[in-house]
């Protein structure tokens, strides 16, 4: 699992067999009547070797939160499992092997919409780096890859089960060699004819994307004056700007302290940027902030007492994008899919006390933020775009509402720099891949530092740049208003998988108190 995924291994046709070993595990556990416990032991230490091997970078940002990362998703990827033994157990073989389909994509569903979500090892991001093999995504999301996954360890499962276990021979498993074969080349060829035929839609934009390759730990936040960052970002992006320009992207936070976002245009910032705004002649600006709010009285969770003014009223803070016209007041939305720990303390609203515990990562306040209520679109000059805030263009469906909603192409702005050299920048640049297949929209990525980038409605990567650089970029991109399946409808085969899933765990639930033969009054 770990050396099939993006950028720690990346060889990524590893990923058809790496169930096959833990289901030859489970397969022997049942078939030898062990204790049940056995396969939830098995399965934690698979599931943590793939979440330490492939995440292990989280600890440069945070030792607790790597910690919390490897320990609590090990452990509900393993219960998944458990639950799919389970239903094997009371239901019957059949019946759990389909439960297995059917709770693994219920739960990887269910992780992009709950308060633990961490859905970055979700089985069909592994193909992020090989955009041509999924085309289909555009129909079902990252999701329909990890079914694919799935369905072929499951074919292999038996074919090596048959042979090495059963001690049948080679040639009856040429009906499951075939099969197998078919499973894996029929979706491959057509995503391969559909990349190679496929010609972008719309009409042609220019953007600009800057990274201004700002140390997070010891410049953004403190080392360096917020006007040096602003007049380092306008300075990048005047390099590259021409009358043709209609957007310029620069990373999350870039006005790196909390203001209010009531009165923004008296801070010094902003007569930075709008002074480059006007110089810029017919380019707006999209750029990432920390700010906050006041209110009379708490209307969330990240709702805190003011600590200024006495103590009187309210504040939220957000990690905010800002949308800048000459002329024209400027926009604000607001991160809605948060870092756990980070940005958000699950269950705070249950248990407010559990706020103290929560990680800064430097910016906004501490504790829980605030997010938008729906995902949500600029309108700019000439075009509709998708603000995407960092971690959020991890959330295929979240996306794609923001397409479904009218965005033509997907801005992303981003500060990767809390991981270093290390795959985790890499993976975040790759995830952003599929969301231009799923959506068939351009992406344009600003990264603090990292990989900044283009891609296009195929998946391929226009230009980017790399770690560590203080540059710009300029691309001449599509703006498509076409919405794809997926679009439209978002992880429907996660949808009626869970639906279904729950069933079937109810009645292995059902079985298990009542027995088939248990005898009846």
């Amino acid at each position: 699992m770990v050396i099939s995924f993006p950028f720690t291994g990346s060889l990524t046709p590893l990923v058809f067999i790496a169930w096959v070993p833990l289901l030859l595990v489970e397969h022997s556990i049942s078939t030898s009547h062990y204790r049940s416990r056995k396969v939830f032991t098995h399965a934690y230490l698979t599931f943590f070797i793939y979440n330490f091997g492939t995440t292990w970078w989280i600890w440069n940002a945070d030792e607790v939160g790597a910690v919390m990362a490897f320990v609590f998703n090990s452990f509900l990827m393993a219960i998944a499992f458990q639950l799919f033994h389970f239903c094997k157990k009371h239901i019957g073989r059949k019946e759990g092997y389909i439960g297995f389909l059917l709770i693994w994509i219920g739960f990887e569903y269910a992780h992009y919409h709950w308060e633990l979500s961490w859905p970055w090892l979700t089985f069909g991001n592994t193909f992020s780096i090989h955009p041509a093999w999924v085309q289909w995504y555009s129909y079902t999301g990252a999701l329909g890859g990890t079914f694919w996954i799935l369905l072929v360890n499951l074919f292999v499962f038996r074919i090596i089960e048959n042979k090495y276990i059963k001690r049948e021979s080679w040639n009856i498993q040429t009906p499951l060699f075939i099969i197998t074969s078919l499973i894996v080349v029929v979706p491959l060829v057509a995503s391969l004819i559909t990349y190679s035929n496929y010609e972008e839609n719309g009409r042609s934009t220019e953007i600009i994307v800057t990274q201004p390759n700002i140390d997070p730990y010891n410049d953004k936040f403190g080392g360096m004056e917020p006007i040096q960052q602003l007049n380092k970002i306008t300075e990048l992006a005047k390099e590259k700007i021409t009358t043709k320009t209609q957007l310029v992207l620069a990373p999350e936070t870039a006005i790196p302290f909390p203001f209010n976002e009531a009165i923004y245009e008296e801070i010094p910032p902003f007569e930075v940027l709008d002074s480059a705004i006007n110089s810029w002649q017919h380019a707006d600006l999209l750029i990432g902030a920390s700010t906050l709010r006041y209110f009379d009285r708490k209307r969330s969770r990240a709702t805190k007492p003011n600590p200024y003014n006495d103590g009187e009223g309210f504040i939220e803070y957000y990690n905010t994008s800002v949308f800048m016209q000459k002329d024209k007041p400027s926009k604000f939305l607001h991160k809605s899919k948060l870092v756990l720990a980070a940005e958000i303390v699950p269950f705070s609203n249950w248990f407010p006390a559990m706020e103290e515990l929560s990680l800064n990562l430097g910016g906004t306040g501490t504790g829980t933020l605030g997010i938008e209520k729906e995902p949500t679109n600029f309108n700019g000059q000439k075009f509709t775009f998708a603000p995407v805030i960092c971690y959020e263009s991890v959330y295929g469906e979240f996306v794609a509402e923001q397409c479904r909603k009218g965005a033509e192409v997907i801005c992303i702005i981003t500060n990767d720099g809390w991981w270093d050299d290390t795959p985790g920048y890499k993976q975040h640049m790759s995830f952003a891949r599929l969301r231009a297949i799923e959506n068939r929209r351009c992406v344009a990525r600003s990264a603090n530092t990292g990989t900044s980038c283009f891609i296009n409605q195929r998946g391929d990567v226009l230009q980017q740049s790399t770690w560590w650089t203080e540059t710009a970029l300029r691309e001449t991109i599509k703006l498509n208003t076409t919405s794809t399946f997926y679009s439209l409808q978002g992880d429907g085969i996660g949808r009626v998988f869970a639906f279904v899933a729950s069933l079937l765990i109810l009645l292995a639930i059902v079985r298990k108190i009542k027995p088939r033969n248990a005898p009846t009054e």
